[in-house]
């Protein structure tokens, strides 16, 4: 059997840089220094007996890739140590792991409460696809705490947020929202990939359940698809176990080999995005054909003490609109020569998008406009570029509106 690399014993005091190199690595018996990479859909038995045993014990054996694979398990094992949960499913993708996290829990007839500032695919699930099913969403403005106390006072099953939300940073008072989630009998999802679990822990703040899209921050590098679910142990074992077991949204040994790579250098990608993130929403804010900043690192930002006070920093992305009309904003998109335009975000390439015609493209004017989500709006994702020369881009970039 593989040897865990980092003891059990050991891992707890660790800081988080040496988590991301060594935590939940395992070495096979020819003592590789890199993980192994086990690109298998089956495993064998030495009789009939032991595959009747195996099937039998639920988990303590490989039996099949779709339920677990020594690579993967190794990618899962470093992010729970990372996140300081109890226990970790990978998923093929970020919205896996969300639908996954919803599905499992829910049943016909309950409620479902969450902030109307989501991803355009969350927010498909929770007000499309639930509600075909039988279960009742409520989307509520996830800034106001006496919304989410109104939405939950008649009970739910289920609360979920993204904080910071995608693609206008709005942030949620996740303790608040958990303490409400749990008096109306519910459990308390949340969607952290803005922040990453570098910047955030949505569960010592009370969240039950925490998804990433591991596409994101954590490969880092525009490689990769992948997902994760987080949670207590009670959780991944009896409401999500026969649902990922079944339905498939596992991830592949391949690609959580890439995640686990990724995951070594993510503090240092992560801390520098941040530092380049801010100085350009800084220097946005001053910027005369710039209109609107938000960054949950700047004072300006309508919940900066609470991001303070549930954020290390203010993350790597910022959203802000550009003078003028969506002609004006296209002419600055394709103006930038370093930049590029992708909907994909918290890569080491800087990376800019236009929501309303993209990832939120397919909500109704209204419902974007109450969104905040403008003709006007982009959301810039600050990679490993030089800073200057980021700045550099952008003001030449600006100069062509």
């Amino acid at each position: 059997m593989p040897k865990p690399v980092l003891p059990a014993d050991l891992a707890a005091p660790l800081a988080p840089a040496t988590v991301l190199v060594r935590g939940g690595a395992t070495r096979s018996p020819y003592e590789e220094t890199c993980e192994a990479m086990f690109l298998t859909s089956g495993f064998v038995y030495d009789s009939a007996a032991a595959a009747e045993a195996a099937f039998a014990q639920e988990g303590s054996r490989y039996v099949y890739s779709r339920y677990r694979n020594p690579t993967v398990t190794m990618f899962e094992e470093r992010l729970r140590l990372l996140e300081g949960s109890e226990a970790c499913r990978a998923t093929a993708s970020g919205m896996a792991a969300v639908f996954a996290a919803l599905a499992c829990r829910l049943r016909a007839g309950q409620r479902v409460v969450a902030s109307r500032a989501l991803f355009g695919s969350c927010r498909y699930i929770i007000a499309d696809l639930l509600p075909r099913w039988g279960i009742e969403s409520v989307l509520v403005d996830g800034r106001d705490l006496a919304a989410w106390e109104a939405a939950l006072a008649p009970g739910a099953a289920l609360a979920f947020c993204e904080s910071p939300s995608n693609p206008t940073m709005e942030i949620i008072d996740l303790a608040e929202v958990a303490r409400l989630t749990h008096r109306a009998g519910g459990i308390f999802v949340v969607d952290n990939v803005f922040a990453s679990p570098l910047l955030q822990k949505p569960l010592t703040l009370g969240a039950d359940v925490v998804v990433y899209s591991a596409t994101k921050h954590i490969d880092g590098q525009g490689r990769v698809l992948g997902g994760a679910i987080l949670a207590s142990e009670k959780f991944i074992r009896e409401d999500l176990g026969n649902f990922y077991r079944h339905t498939g949204p596992s991830l592949s040994p391949f690609n959580a080999w890439l995640l686990l790579k990724g995951l070594e250098t993510l503090e240092l990608r992560v801390e520098r995005q941040s530092r380049t993130a801010a100085a350009i929403a800084r220097y946005l804010e001053t910027h005369p054909k710039i209109t609107r900043v938000l960054y949950p690192g700047l004072p300006s930002h309508p919940q900066y003490a609470l991001a303070r006070r549930q954020m290390k920093a203010g993350g790597s992305l910022v959203g802000f609109d550009v003078g003028g009309n969506k002609e004006a904003c296209f002419r600055f998109l394709d103006a930038l020569r370093l930049v590029d335009i992708s909907n994909n975000l918290g890569d080491s390439k800087s990376l800019i998008t236009h929501p309303a015609t993209t990832t939120h493209s397919r909500l109704t004017p209204e419902a974007r406009a109450e969104l905040g989500i403008s003709d006007t709006l982009v959301r810039f994702s600050a990679g490993l570029e030089a800073e200057a020369d980021l700045l550099a881009d952008i003001e030449q970039a600006l100069a062509k509106v």
